[in-house]
């Protein structure tokens, strides 16, 4: 469907989190909390990584990985829709949709995850500029992400599609994977442990980390892998609540709450003596 004067579309709708107007202000406060928890946190775990020479192993570097890549993903589309929570109406230009699809890819390891984020990134943007959009232009979404886009579009998006589920099983499906055969091999260790007490704080640990993972995991997962012929708009808008803006803020709080050096590195910088 062509619009009215005969030409593509070059700037969407988003139908956003709700049209209910009472909703907006408390959806605002509730948003804005979570992102500065999410960012305060992560930026948090990364000065003390940095400023504390006792943390400047593998695991902690991987962590300020963790933190800085959480960061850019809840920045990249929690601020857009504090706005769009504002304004009366809410437009993405189709060049600000293709940047935030390209924005939106993580890693959880430094090099070779990094590496295929890009070439996922890439792949998807590329693929997205070459689409179509002839109208409608409402993406029923909160920000601009790549299934309900793919609905919008006039010309075929079988190459597109192929590649949300080759990339999804490549970056998510696999890494999940071998996050549980770790997570095997560590409740074996842990059943392994005579003490009582020191099983218990092993799987409290453990369970918070599962948790985040899972919900990682699943509902990003459902989110692309999926076709886009099972694409709902208000599921979708959901569960990309759950990951995209639930997760970035638990992370710092499940890595560092119950980690002694994390919490040892804060009470130095406090100046205080550590009670750990």
């Amino acid at each position: 469907m062509w619009l009215e004067n005969g030409t593509l579309v070059s700037q969407f709708l988003l139908e956003g989190l709700t049209d209910t107007e009472e909703l907006r202000p408390l959806l605002f406060a509730i948003f804005l909390l979570v992102y500065i928890v999410a960012v305060v946190g992560n930026l948090g775990i990364v000065s003390l990584i940095v400023m504390d020479s006792r943390l400047h192993t593998p695991v902690y570097f991987f962590l300020a990985n963790l933190s800085l890549l959480d960061t850019a993903y809840v920045s990249n589309t929690v601020p857009q829709v504090l706005v769009h929570l504002l304004a009366p109406v809410r437009t993405m230009p189709y060049r600000a949709c293709l940047a935030q699809i390209f924005l939106r890819t993580r890693a959880g390891l430094a090099s070779i995850s990094c590496l295929l984020a890009l070439a996922n990134a890439l792949t998807h943007t590329t693929l997205a500029a070459l689409l179509k959009f002839c109208g409608p232009r409402l993406i029923t979404h909160f920000f601009c992400d790549l299934p309900p886009l793919l609905k919008l579009s006039c010309s075929s998006t079988q190459a597109s599609e192929l590649a949300l589920v080759f990339f999804g099983f490549l970056v998510a499906l696999a890494p999940c994977a071998l996050v549980v055969i770790s997570y095997m091999h560590i409740v074996a260790a842990v059943l392994r442990v005579h003490c009582a007490e020191g099983r218990r704080k092993a799987f409290s640990t453990c369970g918070a980390h599962v948790t985040v993972v899972c919900i990682f995991y699943v509902t990003s997962g459902l989110c692309y892998i999926l076709p886009s012929s099972a694409y709902s708009g208000l599921r979708d808008r959901l569960l990309s609540v759950l990951y995209v803006v639930l997760t970035p803020m638990l992370n710092p709080i499940i890595y560092s709450v119950q980690n002694k050096e994390a919490k040892g590195a804060l009470f130095k910088v406090l100046g205080k003596e550590s009670a750990c």
